[in-house]
């Protein structure tokens, strides 16, 4: 990524140099800058960094500052020499006494390249999310009563509209569709039982009709109130969503909008849309929890067996298996008002037939007591998002 480097620097400072502390500086650093020098006026556009070359720059700062972009933190960069670090703190400070949000990027620059990396993937997801369109086709499920979600400040903090788009316009789609022929890596996918291999003509039919509408409305994603499926065409939109995922459209079960952002803030950040599930059992004592689901991106399985959907015992569920290893656990409220995301470890996959088809058992830290504290006492609703890897940090920063 390309970093817009802003310059503040005090005509005090021999020219000759600062320009050449500036080189050996930024070709430490190892990352791509764009010099914009002294105009600010692109200022505000994307990953921009304020590097602050010397001392006695304060007061610019202070002069550039009505005209400045206030919404994102400000970076301020700084190699330390010509007293660039004393005005980097004085600028901070004041910016804090504006309540503003900023820091100081100093020292090793092997930290600073690393930072720098961080602060361009939050860029990058927010570049990314912005202007992107997300469809609801259906409406929520009903019993989701405390998944609503604020749909101006969706657009307002995040740049992300929805898009409403009735069942009857994905039905008459299926309907319309001639004859499907699944991709023979599908067609090989070993059968739990005798009626998935069936389903599965119908399911990948449901993945047709669904990317027609995602082409048609120009969407980055959707959520389906999927369990309408099971009376209207007697399948499940389980095998839809996997493929839909695993192709980076993000796709989210029962109409779930807040899980759908999740999932899309997720994949904007990691590259990954992450896996949609239930907790379904708990130990505070253990600092674990089985989460479980009928589908998860099919990208995300090491193995997959075909089978019928749990609550209902017809059309095609999946179970899969998930790596063992590092993960993170997130969800988004309907109103971004506040999130929760906390790095863990999945222990191990399991198939108990009284759950949804894919199961894994994840372990927090133990000292984090957040099965208690919060998925027991305050948690954002059912569904949470299983993304493989660490990367709370990542979210908090994005979220903040």
């Amino acid at each position: 990524m390309t970093f817009s480097l802003f310059t503040l620097t005090s005509s005090l400072h021999d020219a000759d140099s600062v320009d050449s502390i500036t080189r050996d500086f930024l070709y430490e650093i190892g990352l791509d800058f764009d010099l914009r020098g002294a105009d600010f006026s692109t200022y505000g556009g994307g990953a921009d960094i304020i590097y602050v070359r010397t001392g006695g720059t304060e007061g610019i700062f202070r002069s550039l500052y009505p005209s400045l972009r206030h919404d994102r933190p400000f970076y301020l960069l700084t190699s330390g020499k010509s007293n660039s670090l004393a005005a980097s703190m004085e600028i901070l400070s004041w910016l804090r006494g504006q309540g503003l949000r900023g820091e100081i990027l100093h020292g090793e620059t092997a930290l600073i390249r690393e930072r720098l990396v961080r602060v361009g993937m939050v860029e990058q997801a927010r570049k990314t999310l912005s202007g992107s369109r997300y469809g609801v086709i259906g409406a929520p499920s009903d019993w989701l009563i405390a998944s609503n979600c604020d749909r101006e400040a969706l657009k307002r903090r995040l740049g992300i509209g929805l898009v409403d788009i009735p069942m009857e316009e994905l039905l008459s789609e299926i309907a319309s569709l001639g004859p499907v022929t699944p991709p023979e890596d599908l067609d090989t996918v070993p059968c739990q039982e005798a009626a998935a291999h069936a389903a599965l003509l119908g399911a990948y039919a449901i993945y047709k009709a669904l990317h027609a509408l995602v082409d048609r409305y120009s969407l980055s994603g959707l959520t389906l109130r999927c369990f309408d499926l099971l009376s209207s065409v007697h399948n499940t939109g389980c095998l839809a969503l996997s493929l839909l995922n695993a192709e980076g459209i993000v796709a989210a079960c029962e109409g779930d909008i807040p899980a759908l952002i999740s999932m899309a803030v997720a994949n904007a950040l990691t590259g990954s849309c992450g896996f949609q599930c239930n907790p379904a059992e708990m130990s505070a004592v253990k600092e674990e929890i089985l989460f479980a689901h009928c589908t998860l991106p099919m990208n995300m399985a090491r193995k997959r067996v075909f089978d019928t959907h749990f609550e209902s015992g017809i059309g095609l569920g999946i179970h899969g298996e998930l790596a063992e290893g590092p993960v993170t656990v997130f969800k988004l409220s309907g109103k971004l008002d506040r999130h929760f995301a906390c790095n863990a470890r999945l222990l191990q996959n399991e198939y108990g037939r009284h759950l949804c088809r894919t199961q894994i058992r994840v372990r927090f830290p133990a000292d984090s007591a957040v099965v208690e504290d919060y998925f027991l006492k305050d948690p954002i609703a059912n569904h949470h998002i299983v993304i493989p890897g660490h990367c709370a940090e990542l979210i908090d920063e994005f979220l903040a």
